[in-house]
């Protein structure tokens, strides 16, 4: 039983499995050259783990009500920093300036999976992994293969390779929550195979695609980029993929090859223009 009380509006269940703690630490392949930035420390019994596996652990937690208690547990831990605030609103390049790398560990509030993956993915300095602790219906999601993407894989798929871990049923937390957790790492790529195009016209692209997921791609594109589904159906046949596709069957790497078609065939009827 936990000697604390929750904090509903904070999304706050408390992990007390602890084999599933040391779990978590062991698929986060945390080692003793690791410094790592954990979100959302609670009680600590995360964090106690993580410290003694890590060269250095920075614990970011938004409950004023878990300062104290937590400054007083690791006192006389001389790798552990507590940081009082909001990880969405905070400098992580500033935090971690004194490091060459990091790693992340979170168990989070599932309101904030989104933004915080977001946050990791397009850091500067972006972190070498981000384990998490998230709804499983969204661990299936972030790590869907082609047939079964969206949105939200795509993006995490073309920054990092993800990996479901493991399952945590809803037991294991205190109080207990309405779904079952699991347990993912998102592994940062060093390269992209898109060097040649702006990242943002990729994900304009993607968001196209997916505007109605009952349409082929096809036709939710020939809306998007106001062009003729004939030009459409081109497009994809120059680079392999067929006509009456969706958009929740396509892979990062045709997701690439289509955004370089579409760009390329765009310069060259502005370069006709001129």
């Amino acid at each position: 039983m936990t000697q604390f009380a929750h904090k509903k509006s904070l999304g706050q269940n408390f992990l007390k499995n602890d084999a599933v703690i040391a779990r978590i630490v062991d698929f986060s392949a945390i080692t003793k050259d690791d410094v790592v930035i954990e979100i959302g420390p609670g009680q600590g019994v995360l964090t106690e783990v993580l410290a003694q596996r890590a060269k250095k652990v920075i614990a970011i937690e938004l409950d004023d009500r878990l300062i104290s208690t937590l400054d007083k547990r690791f006192e006389n831990f001389d790798n552990v920093t507590i940081v009082h605030g909001d990880v969405l609103h905070m400098n992580i390049n500033e935090l971690i300036a004194q490091y060459d790398t990091y790693k992340v560990v979170a168990n989070i509030p599932y309101y904030i999976t989104a933004p915080i993956i977001r946050l990791f993915l397009e850091q500067e300095r972006s972190p070498q992994t981000v384990t998490l602790m998230v709804q499983k219906e969204m661990a299936e999601r972030l790590s869907a293969e082609p047939g079964k993407m969206s949105i939200i894989a795509v993006a995490a798929q073309y920054y990092a390779h993800v990996t479901y871990g493991f399952t945590v049923p809803r037991e294991d937390f205190e109080p207990v929550p309405a779904v079952d957790s699991a347990v993912i790492t998102l592994t940062m790529k060093n390269e992209h195979a898109d060097s040649n195009f702006d990242t943002k016209d990729l994900f304009r692209i993607v968001k196209m695609g997916f505007s109605a997921r009952r349409k082929t791609l096809s036709n939710n594109l020939a809306n998007g980029l106001h062009i003729s589904k004939d030009d459409v159906v081109a497009i994809l046949h120059a680079v392999a993929i067929k006509e009456n596709v969706r958009a929740q069957e396509l892979s990062i790497a045709q997701w690439i090859s289509l955004t370089q078609e579409i760009l390329q065939k765009r310069n060259c009827e502005d370069e006709g223009k001129k």
